[in-house]
């Protein structure tokens, strides 16, 4: 390839493409300011449980859903969140492994207490919609 980007010398991947925006560099946050931050939000959030949350702009749920559709839901999302972190454990080594590994843990124990407070909802030896005699 004559002329090319490759006979100049220039790596493909570093051709800066005008309509790509630059990346945007941030300012290193030190953890007790994030720390300081997220304490002065959720002390905010808990003064006035009404105000509303800013992040809740992106996600929001229905207000009319009932706890049991919302637990069965929390439950199939960290269902899936065990799985990835499960399989991207797989990949990694090392501390990058245990962490991934910490991650899963944390998953499946949310995924117990869901299970746990679905189970109080509707305890699993009361009687349920599918008739006696009817089951295979």
């Amino acid at each position: 390839m004559r002329g090319g980007l490759i006979d100049q010398g220039v790596s493909p991947c570093s051709k800066s493409h005008p309509t790509h925006p630059k990346p945007t560099t941030f300012p290193p946050t030190k953890p007790i300011e994030l720390s300081k931050a997220t304490q002065r939000a959720v002390s905010a959030r808990l003064r006035d449980p009404k105000k509303p949350d800013p992040v809740s702009h992106v996600f929001t749920i229905l207000p009319n859903i009932d706890t049991e559709t919302l637990l069965s839901h929390a439950c199939e999302t960290l269902a899936s969140l065990n799985v990835l972190t499960t399989d991207l454990a797989c990949e990694l080594e090392g501390s990058h492994r245990s962490l991934a590994l910490s991650i899963q843990q944390l998953a499946v124990l949310g995924e117990l207490l869901v299970n746990r407070a679905l189970d109080n909802l509707d305890p699993p030896g009361e009687a349920s919609d599918v008739p006696s005699g009817t089951e295979s």
